[in-house]
């Protein structure tokens, strides 16, 4: 359920969006959106106060719906998700989570990483950590999804400082190391089945890639798809 904010100070729409829709029944309450900020608008403060089941980030005063996780989607999030909190714990070598926990990547900027590991000392809170140490997504269906994870967070877990960022593609089939190099991200590996796919941050942690999108595939006679 969502929190209702404080209805905010009139501020004029763009002139380019099409006038608002009026609601009836069976359609969304679409007058109550006046109670909310503009999108463009939103603070950090009125975002962490959002309480929704929904996946939203947080970019520069805009949130961003992201698609809710398929079984095949959250199948590699357990694997990829035990396999690395067993290799941190054994090393007591700090925390591995799950979304929709936090990490701000900058002012303004919170995103939701499928796996994140935090280091000991990585300054974090309850609600949310800065930045993180690895990040691994996996990639969603559609083009949007695809430039979001392949392009977009790569940038921007870059220029936050993440000094590693993995992404798992059910399309390709591969998993990419990234790894950080004067601010940018440079492929230490692009790995697909057959081969070991491995952390330069976390030295001995590895995985086999044929086994983790085997752990993602769906029962026969279903009709899923892969996310």
């Amino acid at each position: 359920m969502s929190t209702v904010t404080e209805p905010q100070a009139p501020t004029t729409p763009p002139q380019d969006v099409p006038p608002e829709p009026r609601s009836q029944r069976g359609t969304p309450t679409w007058e109550m959106a006046r109670f909310h900020p503009y999108q463009g608008e939103w603070t950090e403060s009125q975002y962490l106060a959002l309480e929704t089941n929904h996946l939203v980030e947080f970019n520069k005063g805009m949130l961003e719906f992201l698609p809710m996780p398929t079984k095949v989607h959250q199948r590699l999030v357990m694997f990829l998700s035990y396999l690395l909190n067993e290799f941190v714990q054994s090393g007591r070598l700090g925390e591995v989570l799950i979304a929709p926990y936090r990490i701000r990547t900058a002012d303004g900027q919170f995103r939701e990483p499928d796996i994140l590991y935090l280091a000991p000392n990585r300054t974090q809170n309850n609600r949310f950590a800065e930045g993180a140490d690895l990040v691994i997504e996996i990639v969603s269906e559609g083009a949007d999804n695809r430039e979001r994870d392949l392009v977009e967070k790569r940038a921007e877990y870059a220029a936050t400082g993440i000094p590693e960022y993995w992404i798992v593609d059910p399309e390709t089939q591969t998993i990419t190391v990234l790894t950080l190099d004067d601010n940018a991200y440079k492929p230490h590996g692009e790995f697909k089945p057959g081969q070991t796919a491995t952390s330069v941050l976390l030295d001995g942690f590895a995985l086999d890639v044929k086994a983790c999108f085997e752990a993602a595939v769906v029962e026969e006679g279903t009709t899923e798809e892969a996310s």
